[in-house]
């Protein structure tokens, strides 16, 4: 536990970094395998998935407190392609990006 919980700060203090799932597994001194399955039974999702989460939670705070846009919001928190971003973001939050934030705004 404390070895996945050291390698969640990491991805949290550089989600906007691309992972490497063996240089985390390094990190956690465990197989690749092994890693990735505590890492999911601590927090129900895969390395990748969490830090889609991190940055697509980021992304709408950016655009909800700094006003900043879509395409910005997505370069900003590490995503290279804003069509990806837009299909992702709108996976997790129901709402294309400009929507969801208007639907925040006014809510």
């Amino acid at each position: 536990m404390q070895r996945i919980a050291e390698v969640i700060k990491q991805i949290k203090a550089e989600f906007t970094r691309p992972l490497s799932m063996d240089d985390l597994a390094k990190q956690a001194r465990m197989s690749s395998a092994s890693f990735h399955r505590h890492f999911k039974a601590v927090t129900s999702m895969s390395p990748l998935q969490y830090q889609k989460q991190l940055r697509l939670l980021e992304a709408r705070r950016l655009m909800l407190a700094e006003d900043v846009d879509a395409t910005r919001a997505a370069y900003q928190v590490g995503y290279e392609s804003p069509s990806q971003f837009n299909r992702e973001y709108s996976r997790m939050f129901g709402a294309p990006p400009r929507k969801d934030v208007e639907r925040l705004r006014v809510a």
